[in-house]
């Protein structure tokens, strides 16, 4: 399961490295700080239970916070497109 964590984290690098090259600085350093936390993650040797209990706190913080900015954040029309 620790090797999973490892490969969250390289997806999350490579991810982070194209919102960088692509000018979303915002977006790179985001994914920047969860490759780090999935990698310190990985390297804690945990039980398998305590990984997958850690991935489902992680996907009930994603969820709420992506819940929350498309509903509040996100104006309908905004844009100037």
């Amino acid at each position: 399961m620790a090797r999973m964590y490892k490969v969250l984290g390289f997806w999350t690098g490579i991810i982070a490295v194209m919102a960088y090259l692509g000018d979303l600085t915002n977006m790179a350093l985001l994914f920047l700080g969860q490759t780090i936390l999935f990698v310190s993650l990985s390297y804690l040797n945990l039980s398998e239970r305590m990984y997958i209990y850690i991935f489902g706190a992680y996907l009930t913080v994603f969820f709420v916070g992506f819940t929350y900015w498309t509903t509040f954040m996100m104006t309908p029309g905004a844009g100037g497109h």
